[in-house]
């Protein structure tokens, strides 16, 4: 097994739910240590949700099995003095601490940014909030759906009939701990160079509003606001979903070689030369009844048949999966994408997790052992702080030396 790029790097994560814990998975698949720290008899809120009642009753929620994975846990409550103190013996030895509190809620338990710096200027701390740690709705809730309505995601979203729509799984918190992820592994690279910490500030609402490509900057370069269009590709046609003989399929003739290329596969060559579809421009204008033209065309045979011979074509085309289809393709396997673990809250069931779709010189990484029960570590917590302060220690003496 390859070296892990994060290897070594301590991880002191107070984080809920989603945004935070998708982060910190994140950096535990790279290699840091995660030790999440939850509130005695609570712990994080994800235990507690999920589709299966039962083990939501035992704090083995799906939810909270899907993405801490490979993490310690332990219980502390931070108005107790002694679990205060040992706290505070972690922060001094941690690389990164990781919360996704309202904003100013660490300010306001005493752990406030100058603190922090106090007790390890070499720690890189970042927040994950709805809304950023400042400005007129820095303390305003925000839950998934609220941000993405407020992102405008919504609006476009569905057809000029159904929008606004919810996407159908929580984009804004997965991409606020993406972006997370990210900028903690940038401060790290930064601190390696000049042995300094950083204050990282990360809003869900700009960190999805950043990912939505060209529905916003085609707004701010031109000034049309984009507008809901189902399937379809606004930039492209033919370039959506069509119908084939058993289902829906995926086509994105973007070129003007794949347009001409899937209407001769279609049998509809004539479409090459109709003045309504000639042009990228003029197809765009005249999406509707190219659609129409195809549709029939395209309803003769299996979908997994055209996308067969479309891709061989090299015209981009797929089926439309439902997640259980996508999740048994043989592409995943061959990557080792998911990874059996052993069952925290079940015994001798397994647990099937993600990875993270990146391979390392040709390794996909796993975590290495499953998610943990409310309070499992509580015994090694002063082993915990003790090796984290040692190696705090040797890690500064080395910078120094250098």
């Amino acid at each position: 097994m390859h070296v892990r790029p994060l290897d070594g790097i301590r991880v002191l994560d107070l984080t809920n739910v989603l945004a935070g814990p998708y982060c910190s998975y994140q950096l535990m698949l790279m290699g840091a240590e995660v030790v999440k720290i939850e509130r005695p008899g609570q712990g994080d809120l994800a235990r507690n949700l999920g589709p299966d009642p039962s083990l939501n009753r035992d704090g083995v929620g799906a939810s909270f099995l899907a993405q801490n994975a490979g993490k310690s846990s332990l219980e502390l409550d931070l108005k107790d003095t002694a679990d205060r103190a040992l706290f505070e013996r972690l922060l001094s030895g941690a690389d990164v601490l990781l919360e996704n509190f309202r904003a100013g809620v660490l300010d306001r338990m005493g752990y406030g940014a100058e603190r922090l710096a106090q007790l390890n200027g070499r720690l890189v701390y970042c927040s994950i909030s709805g809304f950023g740690q400042d400005g007129p709705m820095s303390d305003a809730p925000a839950y998934d759906q609220i941000v993405q309505g407020l992102t405008g995601m919504m609006s476009i979203t569905g057809t000029t009939e159904t929008a606004p729509q919810r996407v159908g799984f929580p984009v804004c918190d997965t991409t606020g701990g993406l972006m997370a992820a990210f900028a903690i592994s940038a401060a790290l690279l930064h601190r390696e160079r000049t042995g300094h910490g950083s204050r990282l500030d990360v809003s869900m609402l700009e960190a999805s509003l950043s990912t939505m490509g060209w529905a916003v900057s085609n707004y701010l370069v031109s000034g049309i606001p984009p507008e809901p269009l189902s399937d379809q590709n606004p930039t492209a046609a033919p370039s959506g979903t069509f119908h084939a003989l058993d289902g829906p399929l995926n086509i994105a003739a973007n070129q003007q070689r794949q347009f001409e290329a899937l209407c001769r596969l279609a049998g509809a060559p004539e479409l090459i030369t109709d003045d309504r579809f000639g042009e990228r421009e003029q197809r765009k204008i005249h999406r509707d009844e190219l659609n129409t033209a195809l549709n029939e065309a395209l309803s003769s045979r299996p979908a997994a048949d055209w996308e067969r011979e479309l891709n061989a074509a090299g015209v981009p085309a797929a089926r439309v999966l439902t997640v259980p289809q996508a999740l048994e393709q043989p592409q995943l396997a061959h990557r080792n994408f998911i990874t059996s673990l052993s069952h925290p809250g079940r015994p001798g069931r397994p647990l099937n997790v993600v990875g993270n779709g990146v391979l390392v010189d040709g390794e996909a990484f796993s975590p290495p052992s499953p998610p943990p029960l409310l309070g499992e570590h509580n015994a090694r917590r002063e082993d915990i702080a003790s090796r984290w302060l040692n190696a705090a220690a040797r890690t500064a003496g080395e910078a120094a030396a250098s």
